[in-house]
């Protein structure tokens, strides 16, 4: 599984949590959502180091890559097509 899938589903599994806790103490649902996500944002950012890295070295090796275009050639050669001089 991909580093930031697994990033991703703690941070959502950290808000459920916290939210459903929150929500059983009787805590308005925008109050419960606002604290719930500080605590999963705060919780993954000290606990949860070595994933978060790891999705950033998986964003960098993408960005790395070239974008893989196959029509690129041919939409060039007509781009640098020369003009053809019956169209006035």
């Amino acid at each position: 599984m991909s580093p930031w899938i697994q990033y991703s589903l703690v941070r959502l599994g950290l808000f459920g949590v916290s939210f459903g806790l929150l929500m059983a103490a009787a805590i308005d649902w925008w109050w419960s959502a606002l604290i719930a996500s500080v605590i999963a944002m705060t919780v993954s950012y000290i606990f949860f180091t070595s994933l978060r890295d790891a999705v950033a070295l998986d964003l960098a090796a993408r960005r790395e890559r070239p974008a893989a275009d196959p029509d690129a050639a041919a939409e060039d050669a007509v781009d640098n097509a020369p003009e053809n001089s019956s169209q006035s």
